[in-house]
């Protein structure tokens, strides 16, 4: 059964198109090189409820490819030099595993 990570950064108020443009310049760009963006079902940003917010979400086949991909990322030669400019930019992070409903679709 598939599992899946949501990942939610609250961004320091007034930040946020700094983090939109480390992002599309830096981070996603090296989760494509590096094989990782196959991974993601999506980024999202809050528009209402709590804002300054950065969502991305995770599928996984299971746990244990979910702790592969995470150590992996972590160890990538790029990632330092993206977590050293993102960093900075947040205050908080929150981190939630989920597993689909039994009924509806499926990412």
């Amino acid at each position: 059964m598939s599992i899946y990570e949501r990942r939610t950064y609250s961004v320091i108020v007034g930040k946020m198109q700094e983090v939109i443009r480390v992002y599309s310049e830096v981070g996603y760009p090296m989760f494509e090189a590096g094989g990782f963006a196959k991974n993601l079902v999506g980024y999202f940003i809050s528009d209402t409820g709590p804002l300054h917010q950065l969502i991305h979400i995770w599928r996984f086949d299971d746990d244990a490819a979910r702790r592969d991909f995470w150590q992996r990322l972590y160890g990538h030669p790029d990632f330092a030099n993206f977590a050293t400019q993102i960093r900075p930019l947040l205050h908080a992070q929150e981190n939630q595993l989920m597993v689909s409903a039994p009924w509806g679709p499926k990412p």
